[in-house]
């Protein structure tokens, strides 16, 4: 078919070189007849002047009169001298055209153009292919001191030449012929190493979209095709990432479904149990006053205990469900300042654990963000180093400048982290430990961080291994003079 690139590139080299060579041809053939025209033109010119000056020097020596008498008398010595001299047959002539005298009596019988034009007074020359050989008979009027006194015809032969001119034009013809041959079968070879790995791309192209995504196409090549073949491959590898990843991602709303339905449930008990003791240990008192001190105290700090703890859960579950204060404009904010201040304040929480904080941060730590989200974020994590970190531990706190960014680091020391749990610590109502202890670990916190460190164009992450966890937190840097 003409509409396959194949067809389309064996057929335009064939046209291409085949022009060519018949260009080629046309011009050789040209050149070589050119040059043999001016071969035989010098070698003529030569054979005239050379046989001109001897009747010349002839007639100079006998100081015979310049007429035609002389030349007749002189035709047979001045042939045989001339042929042995020119390696040439001669023939001399009247000024009429009569032959006198010639070398070869059959070469002069005839008389042809060349002769004609001598006797009008002319030079000229016709060449003539008899049996293959090339001869040239050569006519011109002999003038001796202004006066033509007759002519003189020349026939030599060239066919050495001629041989030599076919035998290159042949060589050429020979070499056309095996270059065009070569290019010829390099282009069919080169449009097959083209179009195979095109058709098996096409095939695999129409494969993809009937929906077979399992396709590996390799071609052990580093050209252009090579590399179409890989961006193939990978796109496809990319096609398929992406199909699994709306899978997953598909699994993970699932997921998330049932744990937001099974986060729902834990609130309700939550918010249920608190409420309860808080209402028993009120109707308790109420019944029976201050009769019983001792239990009056105890129900006391029972009601003041379950009413913080209800009053934190009811804070975090706002936080988490409140939209992000985007319209709300970001101030220069110490954020070194406001975590000394959150560090000293949690310490006593931290000495209830039977914990100690040390702290190390720099001065002049400006951001552009919200003061009471930057403080919420430090309490969100030191709360969970405090309650999850060993008794008895250090928790170690640090904040530096590094470049153009502020890097916090909170470090403590407790139950490693399996990297399942590290890949959804941050997501909303996931909870690493179901079980824990704490009844108000319901799995808001990191993700409130996670929102404001994003909102403060910042990243955390979390590391833990070897019983040792640590948060690690960038924020952007900035100063006054930026500000201005």
């Amino acid at each position: 078919m003409i509409h396959t690139i194949r067809a389309k590139l064996i057929v335009g080299f064939f046209l291409i070189f085949s022009v060519f060579f018949l260009i080629l041809n046309v011009m050789v053939t040209k050149n070589i007849e050119s040059s043999n025209h001016k071969i035989i033109n010098d070698n003529l010119i030569g054979l005239k002047k050379n046989s001109t000056a001897y009747v010349r020097q002839s007639f100079m020596i006998h100081h015979f009169a310049n007429d035609e008498v002389y030349f007749g008398q002189i035709a047979e010595e001045m042939v045989k001298d001339l042929q042995y001299d020119t390696s040439s047959e001669i023939g001399m002539y009247s000024l009429d055209g009569e032959l006198l005298y010639s070398s070869d009596i059959t070469l002069f019988a005839t008389a042809g153009d060349d002769l004609k034009q001598a006797i009008e007074g002319k030079t000229a020359y016709t060449l003539s292919y008899p049996d293959g050989q090339a001869s040239v008979h050569y006519s011109y009027p002999v003038v001796v001191d202004g006066a033509k006194v007759g002519i003189m015809r020349f026939v030599k032969d060239f066919t050495l030449l001629y041989e030599q001119s076919n035998h290159i034009q042949r060589t050429n013809i020979t070499i056309a012929l095996a270059v065009f041959a070569a290019a010829f079968l390099f282009s069919y070879l080169l449009s097959r190493h083209i179009t195979v790995p095109l058709i098996k791309l096409t095939k695999a192209s129409t494969e993809v979209m009937n929906g077979n995504l399992d396709l590996r196409i390799t071609f052990r090549r580093k050209d252009e095709i090579g590399r179409l073949a890989t961006n193939f491959s990978s796109m496809i590898e990319k096609i398929r990432s992406q199909f699994t990843k709306i899978e997953k991602d598909r699994d993970r709303l699932e997921q998330l479904n049932l744990t937001r339905k099974q986060f729902y449930d834990n609130v309700t008990h939550e918010l249920k149990t608190p409420l309860t003791t808080i209402m028993g240990y009120a109707e308790i008192i109420r019944k029976n006053g201050e009769k019983d001190p001792i239990f009056f105290d105890k129900g006391m700090n029972h009601i003041i205990d379950e009413s913080k703890r209800l009053h934190d859960m009811v804070l975090k579950l706002l936080e988490r469900s409140m939209e992000t204060e985007g319209s709300e404009s970001l101030v220069l904010t110490d954020s070194g300042r406001i975590l000394r201040d959150v560090c000293e304040t949690m310490t006593i929480k931290a000495q209830r654990y039977r914990k100690t904080i040390h702290y190390e941060v720099e001065d002049g730590l400006l951001v552009l963000g919200h003061a009471d989200k930057l403080r919420q974020l430090f309490i969100n994590l030191l709360d969970n180093a405090i309650k999850y970190g060993y008794a008895h531990s250090e928790i170690h706190v640090q904040a530096r400048r590094d470049s153009g960014s502020i890097g916090f680091t909170f470090s403590n020391q407790g139950e490693t982290i399996s990297p399942d749990h590290l890949a959804r610590i941050f997501e909303p109502f996931y909870r690493a430990d179901l079980h824990s202890k704490e009844a108000d670990s319901i799995g808001l916190g990191l993700g409130i961080s996670k929102e404001i460190v994003e909102e403060h164009k910042g990243s955390i992450r979390i590391a833990s291994e070897l019983e040792q966890i640590n948060v690690y937190i960038n924020i952007p840097y900035t100063n006054e003079a930026r500000e201005r």
